[in-house]
């Protein structure tokens, strides 16, 4: 076992949802075996008011979160990566920074909850199924024996998770 902690990014367009949520399961659920950030090619600016009523019914911190561009993990002086997961499929699409260090990247794709509509409860609802299909892929990721799996296995059992369905 070893003590390193690793840096995880996730990546989304507006960085308001779908990143943050996983940003806060992975800080969670990791067992401080992980150090999340998340970000947005184009910011929304906020996070999401149901993103941060969902981690709260949920018992899980919203202190400190912030909408903010993957322009601050591409300088100089910002932490290296030693993943970084696109969950969205635009920002999957759009051409990244080069991070350095080469980390280990997949696509995660999941529903964009902050697109539903209806009233605030079915809204809220599709928050939480979000929130649960991200939970369990971010689980899987805290439970992989990454300290023993040499890169290319690792790679593969990422790109495994990303080609889960989000049931």
């Amino acid at each position: 076992m070893t003590d390193r902690v690793y840096n995880v990014l996730f990546l989304c367009t507006g960085n308001s949802a779908r990143s943050v949520l996983a940003e806060v399961l992975l800080a969670t659920r990791g067992e401080g075996r992980f150090r999340t950030f998340s970000a947005g090619s184009h910011p929304a600016g906020a996070v999401n008011p149901l993103t941060l009523r969902t981690l709260e019914l949920a018992g899980l911190s919203t202190e400190n979160l912030r909408s903010k561009s993957w322009d601050e993990f591409a300088v100089p002086g910002a932490p290296t990566m030693d993943f970084v997961f696109t969950v969205c499929d635009n920002a999957a699409g759009e051409v990244c920074p080069v991070w350095p260090g080469q980390p280990i990247s997949a696509h995660w794709g999941f529903e964009d909850p902050a697109a539903a509509t209806g009233s605030e409860a079915e809204r809220l609802a599709v928050f939480a199924e979000v929130f649960r299909q991200i939970d369990r892929r971010v689980s899987a990721f805290a439970a992989l024996p990454i300290a023993s799996l040499d890169r290319l296995a690792l790679k593969r059992e990422v790109d495994r998770l990303g080609q889960e369905s989000a049931r």
